[in-house]
């Protein structure tokens, strides 16, 4: 297993993830990453979209790459850890490992931005300091690289 740091999902590529090589598409890495954080926010008791004041809150995300270095094949086990490497005013960034045992195959990235939303009109907002207390224990800087 990897020596990433950080919280950890287990994943298996399923058929439909993948091309018709039997390598999973690029774009499902993004998918995985998505999955990975919303279990990783779930895990904290938090969520990537709530409601307050009649107003919907969320963290939409405002870049998101990905850097593949071997592919995964079908029904090949993947452990993605997620690393909370920037924790902002407004935003949050992670950084995701993709391990098939001691294999890294991949590394994503993601930033999200704090907003809300009245249904209209979206804006940014300082992530509020309840939720910032449940992050900061969990952000590991250096590992941003």
């Amino acid at each position: 297993m990897s020596q990433s740091p950080g919280f950890r999902i287990r994943r298996r590529v399923e058929f439909g993830d993948t091309d018709m090589a039997g390598i999973m598409h690029f774009s499902n890495f993004f998918r995985f990453m998505e999955v990975a954080e919303t279990d990783f926010l779930r895990s904290l008791g938090l969520s990537v979209s709530w409601h307050t004041h009649g107003q919907r809150v969320g963290f939409p995300r405002v870049s998101a790459s990905c850097e593949y270095r071997k592919p995964a094949r079908f029904e090949d086990l993947l452990d993605v850890a997620v690393v909370l490497v920037k924790l902002g005013r407004k935003s949050v960034s992670y950084r995701f490992d993709f391990w098939r045992n001691d294999e890294l195959l991949a590394v994503g990235r993601i930033s999200a931005v704090c907003c809300r939303s009245d249904g209209q009109q979206i804006e940014s907002v300082e992530i509020p300091p309840a939720i910032r207390q449940v992050l900061e224990p969990h952000l590991c800087p250096e590992a941003e690289l």
